[in-house]
This record gives C-alpha cells, structure tokens and sequence, in this order.
C-alpha cells in the first residue's frame, strides 16, 4: 500500500552510482522487450555463459556489437554457435547517453559513443556472483536497464566481494547507472523475486539490458 501511495525515490547509493526508479515508462519497457526477444534468435542469440573453471552462469545472455566472453570481448559469438555479434543500434546508445546524463549529469556522458550491449535472463532459480566490469578498455558509466521481475541487486565496492555492500530493490522500469570511483565496483544479484513482473509486460523472468563503452 505505501509504495502504491508514494513514488520510490532517486537514491546516490554510492558515489558515482545512482538508482533511478521507473525510469522506463510502459510503453519503452514493452519496446525494448520486443526487441530484446529479436535479438535473443538465432543466430548470436541466447546462451549459456561457461566459465574457465568449467561452471556455468544462471542467468543466459545475448550481446549486441562487443560479444562478451569470459573475460575477453570478441566480434562474433566464439563460445556460442560463432556467428558475428548482432550490431548496436544507435538508438540504444542514445538511450545511454540519456540514462547518464539524467543519472550523473551532463558532465559525465562519455565523448566515445555506447557500443556494447549485454543481455541477461534470469529465471526464477538464476542468479550473478560478485564480478566487476573491468573487460572495457574505457571507464564509461554503465547504464543498467531492469524489465519485468524484481531483483535484489547488491552493489559493493572496488576492492572486495565482500562487504561494505548495499542491497537494492530493482523492479522492472528501474535505471542504475554507476561511474566514476564506482565503475569498477564488485556487484551482483543474489536474489529474484518470480511472479512480480507486471501483468500488462507479458514477460516471466527478469531482463537486464547494460550497456557499456568498449573503448576500442
């Protein structure tokens, strides 16, 4: 009741990262989930990431223009079916700059344009480990986009996995954006909450849209 009486509010949740609740209105969410099922086809479409050590990541993942790998990024999808990477359309780029600079100000949009994209699908039993985004040769804010289930996001710091860490309620709509002496902070998702996607998305599970500036 009280949420549905008062919006969420912005909140700094460290310096350099922001979270900015519903920031996609309905009808760009049901856009971008129209899109990301384009890109999730064959070919290049929706894997299941394997680590070095031999396990494999909960939640699957699609990228657009940088194929991201662990932990190198390449031109076509070498640990999937080896397609070239689907490209970056330019008006998701457009749709980070804006994210920055509603987040973090003008001053902060990056002079390279935004190239990668990663997309994760989380099911009700898929989570992320504590990682940093340190494969970009850049150090552009990156932009999280949330659709469909809620998550408990947990943002940490550069140094460790471990605490200091803040857990954040991210519900479908939401933005994160997090640069400056957060960009290289640890993060992840320990928690999804199934069944708490809006009836009017059509979407079971979580989509998480980050882009990022490859720098190269």
């Amino acid at each position: 009741m009280e949420d549905e009486l008062f919006p969420r509010e912005r909140t700094r949740v460290a310096p350099g990262a922001v979270h900015v609740p519903d920031w996609l209105d309905p009808a760009r969410q049901r856009a971008l989930l129209a899109a990301c099922r384009d890109w999730a086809r064959p070919p290049a479409g929706l894997r299941t990431v394997r680590t070095p050590g031999g396990g494999t990541m909960t939640a699957r993942q699609v990228c657009l223009g940088w194929h991201w790998y662990p932990y190198a990024y390449a031109r076509t999808a070498v640990d999937g079916d080896g397609a070239p990477v689907k490209p970056f359309p330019d008006w998701l780029g457009e749709l980070g700059r804006h994210a920055v600079t509603d987040a973090l100000g003008p001053d902060a949009v990056p002079d390279a344009p935004y190239d990668i994209a990663l997309i994760n699908f989380y099911d009700a039993d898929a989570r992320m480990g504590m990682h940093r985004d340190a494969d970009e040769r850049a150090d552009a804010p990156v932009v999280s986009l949330s659709l469909g289930d809620t998550c408990v996001f947990r943002f940490g710091n550069p140094v460790t996995r471990g605490k200091p860490y803040t857990d954040v309620e991210l519900r479908g709509g939401d933005l994160f954006v997090f640069g400056g002496p957060s960009r290289l902070a640890h993060h992840g998702v320990p928690r999804v909450h199934p069944g708490t996607a809006p009836d009017w998305l059509g979407l079971s599970g979580r989509l998480n849209i980050t882009l990022r500036v490859s720098g190269r």
